[in-house]
Formats: structure tokens, sequence, C-alpha cells
């Protein structure tokens, strides 16, 4: 079988290395493929809900999607801006760039939030999230109407 680039095949392994354990993915009637934009999504939608999180993404990222979307134009899912997955066949691996409600604690934002996207990652893929990394790039001020770049003088 050729090498997918951006879904993952999920195969059973009757007697590999991992002690036979069949992903609850595959089975012998069939496997289940999930596409990385999946899991992206899924990642980026437990974050938002996690509270504490004003929004996802770089400074630049959150700028232009602001302004493309003034000017009606969607250059890319907002939804999944911010988000990195590595999605294997029994694992997935979560980057995310996060903007923190000023007053809030980032270690306990970012405790939620990993494991909220542990939770429904593992809950609606079945596969299993060994690490969510986070990268808190920005605090909001409660006032702050739009990011510091998109601002016009």
């Amino acid at each position: 079988m050729a090498e997918e680039t951006a879904a993952t095949r999920v195969t059973s392994r009757g007697s590999g290395g991992d002690g036979g354990k069949e992903s609850p993915l595959a089975s012998q009637r069939g496997t289940t493929t999930i596409n990385d934009l999946v899991v992206t999504k899924v990642a980026a939608i437990a974050a938002r809900e996690t509270s504490g999180v004003y929004d996802l993404g770089g400074g630049a990222a959150r700028a232009l999607g602001a302004m493309t979307e003034r000017v009606g134009v969607s250059m890319s899912d907002d939804r999944s801006r911010g988000v990195s997955v590595e999605v294997g066949e029994r694992e997935a691996a979560v980057d995310l760039t996060i903007v923190v409600e000023y007053g809030e604690s980032i270690p306990k934002v970012s405790d939620a939030v990993r494991e909220n996207v542990i939770k429904r990652i593992e809950g609606i893929t079945g596969l299993s999230v060994p690490e969510v990394n986070i990268v808190v790039n920005d605090l909001h001020f409660p006032g702050d109407a739009q990011p510091e770049e998109s601002r016009v003088s």
C-alpha cells in the first residue's frame, strides 16, 4: 500500500511488537481511516471550549484572519488556526498555540486545555494522545477588541 499523506490508515497487527493489541479503528471487518484535518478540528474545538482560552494561533495568523474576514475572503479554516497534529496508526500528538485571558492562571488553563483535548480526541477518534504541547503566545486584556497587529493607527 502506498504511503498516505493527509490521512492515517489504521491496521490490525496480529502478533506484532504491541502484544497483538488490536486498534479500536481496525477489526476483522475492516479499517477506519481518520484524516489529519479531523483530529486538528477536534483539538481546536476542545481547546476553544476550555475556560480561560481567548483564541488560538499566533499574532500574525490572527491578524491576517481578521483582515481577510473584514473583506469577505477566507484563506483557510480559521477554526483550526494554531493547531498542528501528527497522527500515527494509534496515536496523535498535538501542538497548540493559544491566547489566554488576562487574570487566568496560565498553568491551570494549560492543564485544562491539555485534559480536554486528550479527552475529546480519544473519545471521538479512538486514537491515544500521549502529548499535547502548548505555547501561550499572548494575553487578552478585557476591552481589547482585536489583536494588536490588526489595529490601524
